[in-house]
């Protein structure tokens, strides 16, 4: 056997980690990805187009991707998404007000959601709880609750509506990124065009805003919660800014923001140990007389010790 070959079959085996990819790359000319799901311990994550709504597969270690899901009429474009322990893949459609739920063993549709008809809406990234996926809406006011247990999934509901709370929508682009803390007690989301971030009781629907002390993250996108410390994307920014959390998470501490070379244009977010898959959506490069910079990827990006 030689030591390529010995070297992959130690490491399907888990005796040895996979390489190091700086890079992987999404095929397609106009891909624009947006969202990443990956559950810590798993050697797949998942990628969505927003042009087209193709979802692809990645392989850590493995630098290209391929097409897990082709495009469909109902699915026209992918936003933020999410895996649970059971291998579904939520998927938050954007501008069609649907949320979809497919299978990655068998790559079936499980069940689509649509959200009640509204004059604008764009349902732009999920978390997930214990016992339920949590979907923002940047652009109406209310945030949608799937049920979810090992055996099914329940109705999408209007879970809380924001009217009359402390987090106002404005004009632009509102909530956008979701995270949730490991026992579904909380709930915090980034306002993008305001900068500031908000708690969210499960237990009695409450919001807070977190007090950053008159710090903002403006642009903010995908957030990652690991233990206290929440990361938050600025897309326009290209960087990524750390926030130290208190306790109850009601209060925070922005660090040292980080960028890399590599990014361009970043919207999201996954952890694998002490790295960050980063998505890249180059938005910045898309429209006439615009040439985005291929191939489309997303970075694997150390994080600051």
């Amino acid at each position: 056997m030689t030591a390529v070959l010995l070297t992959a079959a130690l490491a399907a085996c888990g005796l040895v980690k996979a390489p190091l990819v700086s890079t992987y790359t999404l095929p397609g000319n106009a891909v624009y990805p947006e969202g990443i799901a990956h559950r810590a311990g798993s050697q797949n994550f998942y990628v969505g187009s927003t042009t087209d709504g193709t979802i692809f597969r990645g392989t850590l270690g493995k630098a290209a991707t391929e097409v897990f899901l082709a495009p469909t009429a109902e699915r026209p474009t992918a936003i933020g998404m999410k895996v649970d322990e059971q291998g579904r893949l939520f998927i938050a459609g954007g501008p069609s007000g649907k949320v979809f739920v497919y299978d990655t063993a068998s790559k079936a549709l499980i069940q689509a959601f649509s959200t009640p008809a509204a004059t604008a809406t764009f349902l732009n990234d999920v978390t997930l709880t214990p016992d339920a996926a949590y979907i923002t809406d940047s652009q109406r006011p209310v945030l949608f609750r799937i049920g979810r247990t090992a055996g099914g999934l329940g109705t999408l509901e209007s879970w809380l509506d924001f009217t009359g709370t402390p987090l106002q929508y404005v004009a632009g682009f509102n909530l956008n990124g979701i995270a949730s803390t490991p026992d579904g007690k909380y709930l915090i989301v980034v306002q993008s065009n305001t900068g500031k971030l908000f708690r969210i009781t499960v237990a009695d629907k409450s919001v807070t805003e977190i007090n950053l002390g008159g710090a903002a993250v403006t642009s903010g996108d995908g957030i990652l919660l690991s233990g206290q410390t929440l990361y938050v994307v600025r897309n326009s920014a290209v960087l990524i800014v750390p926030v130290a959390l208190s306790a109850d998470f009601s209060s925070g501490t922005l660090g040292t923001a980080f960028t890399d070379p590599s990014l361009r244009f970043p919207t999201t977010i996954a952890q694998e140990g002490n790295r960050l898959l980063v998505v890249n959506s180059q938005f910045d490069k898309r429209g006439p007389g615009l040439t985005p910079e291929l191939p489309f990827t997303v970075s694997n990006v150390a994080l600051p010790r």
